[in-house]
């Protein structure tokens, strides 16, 4: 096994984790960013939401793990908002979603002193293009997303911790029903530019120490000269 000699991120979440390094997305902009300079791990769960993320975060996040990760981005949401009545629904009430997070985020701020999070708020949907993909709706209003990210967004300030509020980002593009989703829900290119884009400017803002932002990170091994 390779050894973790520099810092390592966990990005944390469903389908718009999973498919970050997909279509030029907004993590694999991260990884190309902190080549040599820190180890960016997917752990992307399409499909699940945080009932389920919740049941499984002492695995991820061990505890008495030997390394820890100096940064965690968390992202679960979507999946919670979706109408209930809905075939095989994944919704989560908003209260419990709350808690739910909030006991992903302690644990995870648990792991040791210099753990930092951010977390991602549930995105804004173009509902006509999923009901163009998917034949209707599948449960998802882009009222229920915003109602979502809203409490995450409280969360959030509860806690201390960094929010990208995704629902708001993404609707300052003014074309973003035709150029932020390519199915109404999951991001093209252009959607993760807004993503990665408000995911920098978070670390460049942060007063942590030490800097997370990748032009104050060394390179790995930039002491060997040939």
């Amino acid at each position: 096994m390779v050894r973790p000699n520099r810092p390592v991120f966990v990005l944390f979440g469903s389908s718009i984790v999973q498919f970050s390094y997909g279509l030029q997305g907004w993590g694999a902009t991260l990884a190309d960013h902190y080549a040599r300079k820190a180890d960016i791990l997917l752990r992307g769960y399409a499909g699940w939401n945080s009932r389920m993320a919740l049941q499984v975060v002492n695995k991820i996040f061990p505890k008495d793990a030997e390394f820890q990760p100096s940064l965690v981005i968390l992202y679960f949401g979507g999946n919670d908002s979706i109408d209930p009545e809905v075939p095989d629904s994944t919704h989560v009430p908003l209260d419990e979603y709350v808690e739910n997070m909030r006991k992903i985020a302690l644990h995870i701020k648990s792991l040791s002193e210099k753990t930092r999070l951010i977390l991602l708020s549930t995105p804004a949907v173009n509902e006509d293009q999923i009901a163009k993909c998917y034949g209707d709706n599948v449960g998802r209003t882009n009222e229920k997303s915003r109602i979502y990210s809203e409490a995450c967004k409280q969360l959030g300030q509860e806690l201390g911790d960094t929010v990208i509020d995704l629902w708001s980002a993404l609707q300052e593009r003014p074309d973003w029903l035709t150029t932020c989703f390519w199915d109404g829900m999951h991001l093209t290119k252009e959607g993760s530019e807004i993503v990665a884009n408000k995911i920098k400017k978070a670390l460049t803002e942060a007063e942590w120490e030490p800097s997370l932002y990748w032009t104050e990170m060394s390179d790995e091994f930039s002491d060997i000269i040939i």
